[in-house]
């Protein structure tokens, strides 16, 4: 996609736009008025678990995320569709379509409608609207040195439903896994708003490593992770060693390899989890160090886990160590 967006020429300035794809941001903002401003963001993927209704809901989860992201809430949204008539009975895209609409109706959004068109592979997701206060927007641009880095959800889905294709999955794990995918990131959202923060991202498909690495060049600072803090859903190592490695976290580990520095300690496997291919996970939250405890402080109130996983530091801009 970089190197599709390098051959445009470049959109003449507009101040309406607060926020544009300059930074690999998760969302677009554009200004209303002094007072509003509308974020907006798409995404969609084919299925990832077997539940047509729990797909619905992991997809619109999923697209709500960037919203959130940035510190939004969520307005409307429209469906977008590729379904292939042929193959699955239309009551699947029924209950798709139910979950997506129980889960925006969860964020306090509506469906104002969509489009649908005939597809050989399924495809399901949302084009999300939001609103913001102009002056109280989160980007992943913020960072600064001193800062401590948190994450909300733990990170494993990909390697976990490539083991469900694959018929190498635990229940158990699976539904650990669905419940994290399902989870939006509203509390979250809603605290770092509440406590102020310096950055944000949601990890999706570029991974944890991925999407740090956008946050780490768009802020101009280091970061540097402990792995072993980390948090991981069950069931995602044995996963990975059983050989449940997407093709998207391949392509993410070596997109992130010249900037990433991996303690010597590290297996291949652990570099395959950094760099996982998520659906729907947490947010990464760049907070000042003081105010890093009455965030998770906030977040515990609210039933949301964290994690204190890094810091941010004075060292090569855009790089991350990971101890």
């Amino acid at each position: 996609m970089a190197a599709a967006l390098e051959k445009l020429p470049k959109q003449a300035y507009d101040p309406r736009v607060l926020v544009g794809y300059n930074t690999a941001d998760d969302a677009g903002v554009i200004k209303l008025n002094d007072e509003t401003a509308l974020v907006q963001s798409v995404d969609f993927f084919t299925p990832i678990v077997d539940d047509p209704y729990l797909y619905g809901q992991i997809a619109a989860a999923n697209s709500l995320s960037d919203i959130y992201a940035m510190g939004g809430v969520p307005l409307s949204a429209l469906n977008i569709v590729g379904f292939p008539k042929d193959i699955f009975p239309i009551g699947v895209l029924s209950d798709i379509l139910r979950g997506g609409q129980d889960k925006i109706r969860e964020a306090g959004a509506v469906i104002l409608g969509g489009h649908t068109i005939g597809d050989d592979e399924l495809k399901y997701g949302l084009a999300v609207t939001g609103l913001i206060h102009p002056h109280k927007i989160m980007t992943n641009a913020g960072a600064k040195t001193g800062d401590v880095l948190i994450l909300t959800k733990p990170i494993g889905t990909g390697a976990v439903t490539t083991a469900l294709k694959n018929g190498k999955i635990d229940a158990a794990d699976l539904n650990t896994a669905v419940a994290v995918m399902v989870q939006l990131n509203k509390v979250a959202s809603e605290c770092c708003l509440k406590v102020g923060v310096n950055a944000v991202t949601d990890v999706t498909g570029f991974g944890l490593l991925g999407h740090a690495l956008e946050m780490a060049k768009a802020s101009s600072v280091n970061f540097e992770f402990n792995f072993a803090a980390i948090p991981v859903i069950s069931g995602a190592k044995a996963a990975i060693k059983g050989g449940a490695v997407p093709g998207g976290t391949k392509a993410n580990f070596l997109y992130t390899a010249p900037d990433i520095e991996y303690a010597e300690g590290l297996s291949q496997e652990d570099m395959w989890l950094l760099n996982d291919a998520q659906t729907s996970g947490g947010l990464l939250i760049s907070v000042q160090d003081s105010k890093a405890n009455l965030l998770l402080q906030q977040l515990a109130k609210r039933d949301a886990t964290a994690s204190v996983i890094g810091t941010v530091n004075a060292g090569q801009a855009g790089k991350i160590n990971v101890k």
